[in-house]
C-alpha cells in the first residue's frame, strides 16, 4: 500500500473534519472493496474522536496519534473478502426475518433535548418537567432509541446533573445517548461527561435523517 496521504483539518469547526474525511475516504475508495491509507490532522481532542469513531462506523480501522502539530488519526481500509453463497444466502435470510413485522420500513425514534429545562416560562418549573421527562422515559416500555443532547442541554449528561442515575438507567437498556462535542467545549463541560458519549454534527444530522420519528423537547 502506498504511503498514506495527509488531509489537514485543523482550524475548522465541527462538523467539517468529519464531513472532509468522508470525501476523502469516498474519493479514496473509488469502489466498494478497494483498499485505502490516509491520515486525516484536527488539532483537538473532539474532533479526534469525532473523525475516528466514524471511519470505524464506516468499516475501518483508526488509530490516533497524537503530535506536537495535531491528532493524527490514521484511517486504513483492508479490502474485502467475497462471501460464498451460503453465506450471503444466509445474510438475506437475516436481512429478510428483520423486515418482518415492519412492513413500512420505520427508522429508530431520535429525541433531541436541547435545553436543561423544559418549555418556556419559569426556570424552576421548566427543571421539575425536565426531570418528570426523563423520568418517564426510563420507565417508558418503548424509549427512543437515541436521545441526542444539544446546547444547554448537555447539561444533563453530565457531573451535578439531577437525571444522571435514569440516563445511565435508559443507557443500560439500550438507548443510545450522545452529547454535541462543541456544546461540552463551549460549556467547558467535557471532561465532566458522566453517561454516553460525544457526538458531532454530521453524526447528528445523519441520525435525524435517517431516523423514522425526530423530537425536539
Amino acid at each position: 500500500m502506498s504511503k498514506p496521504k495527509i488531509f489537514d483539518n485543523r482550524g475548522l469547526s465541527c462538523p467539517l473534519p468529519v464531513v472532509n474525511t468522508k470525501k476523502a475516504m469516498d474519493e479514496l475508495a473509488g469502489v466498494q472493496t478497494a483498499e485505502f491509507n490516509l491520515i486525516s490532522l484536527v488539532d483537538n481532542e473532539t474532533a479526534a474522536e469525532n473523525v475516528s469513531r466514524f471511519a470505524r462506523s464506516n468499516g475501518c480501522q483508526a488509530v490516533v496519534e497524537k503530535k506536537e502539530d495535531g491528532y493524527y488519526i490514521h484511517i486504513n481500509k483492508k479490502e474485502k473478502t467475497v462471501s460464498s453463497p451460503k453465506a450471503v444466502a444466509g445474510e438475506m435470510e437475516k436481512k429478510s426475518l428483520a423486515c418482518e413485522g415492519d412492513p413500512k420500513g420505520a427508522g429508530e425514534t431520535v429525541m433531541l433535548i436541547t435545553s436543561s429545562t423544559l418549555g418556556q416560562g419559569s426556570e424552576e418549573l421548566g427543571k421539575l418537567l425536565m426531570r418528570s421527562l426523563i423520568f418517564t422515559l426510563k420507565e417508558s416500555d418503548t424509549p427512543p432509541e437515541r436521545l441526542l443532547f444539544f446546547n444547554g442541554g448537555v447539561n444533563l449528561t453530565v457531573e451535578g446533573s439531577p437525571v444522571l442515575d435514569e440516563l445511565k438507567e435508559l443507557a443500560a437498556r439500550g438507548v443510545e445517548i450522545f452529547s454535541c462535542g462543541t456544546c461540552l467545549d463551549y460549556y467547558q463541560l467535557k471532561d465532566k461527561l458522566q453517561v454516553g458519549q460525544v457526538t458531532n454534527m454530521y453524526d447528528s444530522v445523519d441520525a435525524m435523517l435517517s431516523s423514522g420519528k425526530c423530537i425536539t423537547v
